[in-house]
């Protein structure tokens, strides 16, 4: 079974609060989260894909209405992340696997394909053993459903209605100049956390104007947006998945873990040339390439 998106409503009447319009969405992608958790067998795996993008959407809505929601809305903004970290070793090692399938369909050639494979076949059975070993901690992972249902009921009770537009403008406002800071952490060192975090960030700023459209708000995209931009920056990060696997995570014979390495390093830099002539388009200057701190192979 699919989860059903969260489909936009028509806009608040004047002077009524979106807040209920928000709740409703947000309880929809928190429902999906919590039915994405109920998948069994095989389907679990994006199951959890999709319970984890439930959960940062309706954490980026809560964070949204900010202090108009209360400690309540605090409280559920720390237990879905929690619950979300949890999720993290799973959601992992199958967007390993997602990437390397992109990856191998883009390589017909009779050297990389083959390395590619192999390398996925030992990321299967990781995969398999992570799951097992996380349904046997949790079995049909029913303590962290019920955990949500809780937060679901704590999420009805909130003070939806105190929220205001003006409110969520200033809100989307300050997640713009938070991406726009991160960004420029990028432009001066170009350290992989500074990557990383410009990363998560665009993509809040992305379920915050999602889920205000959903509501029947009319914001403009802050300058700090570009839909094409933050898709880039996620196939950036698969890449540096891809990369942290080579350098260690997977038990990979040596020569193809050379392979790899060198594959992914190759692969990461040509990305963040793509991702530096997208940047250019809206602003004149490149992003410098990754500086990775960390001790070089």
């Amino acid at each position: 079974m699919r989860n059903k998106p969260a489909t936009a409503a028509s806009p608040p009447p004047s002077g009524q609060s979106p807040g209920p319009a928000l709740r409703a969405y947000a309880a929809a992608e928190l429902d999906a989260a919590i039915a994405g958790l109920a998948r069994h067998g095989h389907r679990l795996h994006t199951g959890v894909h999709h319970a984890r993008k439930g959960l940062r959407r309706t954490r980026a809505v809560l964070l949204l209405g900010g202090e108009d929601l209360g400690d309540g809305a605090r409280l559920l903004v720390r237990e879905l992340a929690r619950v979300n970290r949890g999720l993290s070793a799973l959601r992992d090692a199958h967007a390993l696997i997602e990437t390397l399938d992109r990856r191998i369909a883009k390589h017909p050639d009779a050297e990389t394909r083959p390395l590619l494979r192999r390398v996925r076949h030992v990321a299967a059975q990781r995969r398999a053993d992570r799951l097992r070993a996380e349904l046997d901690a949790d079995p049909a992972l029913a303590a962290r459903r019920q955990a949500l249902q809780v937060l679901r009921a704590g999420l009805d009770a909130l003070p939806w209605a105190a929220l205001q537009p003006a409110r969520l403008q200033r809100a989307l406002t300050d997640s713009a100049a938070r991406a726009d800071r991160a960004h420029a952490r990028v432009h001066a060192s170009g350290d992989e956390e500074d990557w990383h975090r410009w990363r998560r960030r665009m993509r809040r700023l992305s379920q915050q104007l999602r889920a205000a459209k959903a509501a029947g708000l009319a914001f403009p995209a802050p300058r700090a947006f570009d839909k094409s931009l933050a898709e880039q920056l996620g196939v950036a990060q698969d890449l540096r998945l891809l990369l942290d696997q080579a350098k260690g995570g997977l038990p990979l014979e040596k020569a193809d873990r050379a392979a790899l390495r060198h594959y992914a390093k190759v692969a990461l830099a040509k990305q963040q040339r793509r991702i530096a002539a997208i940047e250019r388009a809206v602003e004149p200057a490149p992003i410098p390439a990754t500086r990775d701190r960390r001790k070089r192979d």
